[in-house]
Formats: C-alpha cells, structure tokens, sequence
C-alpha cells in the first residue's frame, strides 16, 4: 500500500479552536471522501463548515493535479494543529484587564486512492 498516491489540503488560521475542530475530524477519519461530505453535511457543530471546504479542497487536488477518481478517495490523515492566539482584553473594575485568548487552528486533510 506504500505506492498509493497521497494528496494533501491544509487551512491554517481558522479561528476556532483544534479542540472542538478534532470532536469533528474525529468523526471523518478512515471514511471515504463521499461518506465524509455527507457526514459533515448533517453535524451540528460549527466546525463542520471549515472542515467540509477542505475536504472539498483536497478533492480538488487530487483530481485536478494527480488525476485520481474522487468516488475512490479515503481520508487518511487528519490533524488540527494549534495555530498562534489572538490576544485580546476585556476592561475590568478599578483599571484591571482580564486577558482574552482567541484560538486559531491549522486543520490537515490527506487522502489516498483505496485500492
């Protein structure tokens, strides 16, 4: 199986946090690309629409520059890598600032053709 071709897609700077993005990559791993779109397609979490533009995306690259068939894609790998924090402050009583952390994510989506 080393000489499946891979194809890879990766978001980076998606303002959510890895945590709650890999509850969703979690659910797609080791599916096939059109059992994952339709997955993520009915997922009541907010993640689902950032990581159903990649799988769409990786989709893309494997056709477009490796002419595999998109109905023979398998996801592979997927990982959420934590990405840099915006740093923001809330005002509080008597000149006091409470730190704010908004959290980005890189989201990584390989796939292979099955076999």
């Amino acid at each position: 199986m080393s000489n499946a071709q891979s194809v890879k897609a990766v978001a980076k700077y998606i303002r959510m946090s890895p945590h709650k993005v890999r509850r969703v990559l979690d659910q797609i791993r080791g599916r096939s690309y059109q059992e994952a779109l339709m997955i993520l397609e009915f997922l009541p979490y907010d993640a689902g629409g950032p990581v159903w533009q990649i799988v769409h995306s990786v989709a893309a690259n494997a056709k477009n520059n490796y002419d595999l068939d998109k109905k023979k894609l398998i996801i592979d790998e997927v990982y959420a890598n934590e990405g840099p924090k915006l740093k923001r402050i809330r005002p509080r009583a008597q000149g006091r600032a409470f730190k704010i952390l908004k959290p980005t994510c890189h989201i990584t989506i390989v796939v292979k053709e099955a076999t």
